[in-house]
C-alpha cells in the first residue's frame, strides 16, 4: 500500500490530548492513504504508553522537537510529510487539500492559516496578524501544520538541531532556495493554553521579539532562554 501523507506528531507529556488528536485524524475524509507517527521526547515514554490505537507508529527520541520530527521523517513512508503539533486540530478535508496542493510538483511545502480556540477578541487579532505575517514573509510557524515533499525535506537538510525556531529556520532555507510554499486559506485550530498560561499580551510580545531577533541573526541558544513555556510542548 502506497502511503500518500505521513503525519508526524512530536510530543512531550501529552497524555491528556494524544488520543483525541489521533481520533480526529482518523476521522478525516480522505480517499488516499496516510500514516500517523508519534515521536515521544520523554524518557518514560509517558505519551506513547497512553496511545490506544494500534495503527499508530510510535517512536522514542531524545527531547527536542526538531530531533523528534526528524526521527519521524526518517521512518515515514509517505511522499508528503505533515508535521502536526498535538494541540493543533486540522480543518475538515485537510489531508485532501494537502494532497491536491502537492500534486503540483512545483509546490515544495505549505501550511494553513491559523485560528485559536479561545473566545477573547485578542485571539482574533493574533489570528489576523499571523495570517498576514505568514503570507507576506512565507515563514509560517509550526503550529500552522507545515507540510512538505519528503525528498525536498531531506534535500533541505531536515530540521536543524537548535533549541528553538526550528520551524522558521527550515522555512528560511526553503525561501532562500526559492522553493514554492503556499499558505492554504483553511484554518487549523490551535490550543490557547500557552496564552492562557503565560498571559496573552506577554506571550504574544515575547514571540514577536524572539522572531525578530532570530531573523536578525541572534543565536537560537540565546533565544531559548527567553522562551520557557509552561505548557509541555509549546
Amino acid at each position: 500500500m502506497k502511503i500518500d501523507i505521513s503525519i508526524i506528531i512530536p510530543v512531550l507529556n501529552e497524555q491528556e490530548t494524544i488520543n483525541k488528536t489521533i481520533e480526529k485524524l482518523y476521522h478525516q475524509d480522505f480517499k488516499g492513504f496516510s500514516e500517523i507517527i508519534v515521536v515521544d521526547g520523554s524518557k518514560d515514554k509517558n505519551t506513547l504508553c497512553c496511545i490506544e490505537d494500534t495503527r499508530v507508529i510510535t517512536l522514542s527520541s531524545k527531547p527536542g522537537r526538531g530531533d523528534q520530527m526528524n526521527m519521524g521523517a526518517r521512518k515515514a513512508l509517505g511522499d508528503t510529510l505533515l508535521f502536526l503539533h498535538c494541540d493543533t486540530t486540522l480543518p475538515e478535508n485537510a489531508l485532501t487539500d494537502i494532497q491536491n496542493t502537492m500534486k503540483n510538483r512545483s509546490v515544495k511545502a505549505g501550511a494553513f492559516d491559523l485560528s485559536i480556540n479561545g473566545k477573547n477578541f485578542f485571539y482574533r487579532m493574533i489570528e489576523k496578524t499571523a495570517s498576514l505575517r505568514s503570507r507576506m514573509t512565507k515563514l509560517p510557524y509550526g503550529d500552522q501544520a507545515i507540510f512538505i515533499q519528503k525528498t525536498y525535506f531531506f534535500d533541505m537538510g531536515q530540521y536543524r538541531k537548535i533549541p528553538i525556531m526550528e520551524d522558521i529556520d527550515l522555512m528560511k532555507r526553503i525561501k532562500h532556495d526559492n522553493g514554492k510554499l503556499v499558505i492554504l486559506k483553511t484554518r487549523v485550530i490551535t490550543s490557547s493554553r500557552r496564552w492562557e498560561d503565560e498571559g496573552m499580551v506577554y506571550c504574544t510580545l515575547r514571540n514577536w521579539v524572539i522572531l525578530t531577533l532570530f531573523l536578525f541573526g541572534v543565536y537560537p541558544e540565546k533565544l531559548a532562554k527567553l522562551y520557557k513555556p509552561k505548557s509541555s510542548q509549546g
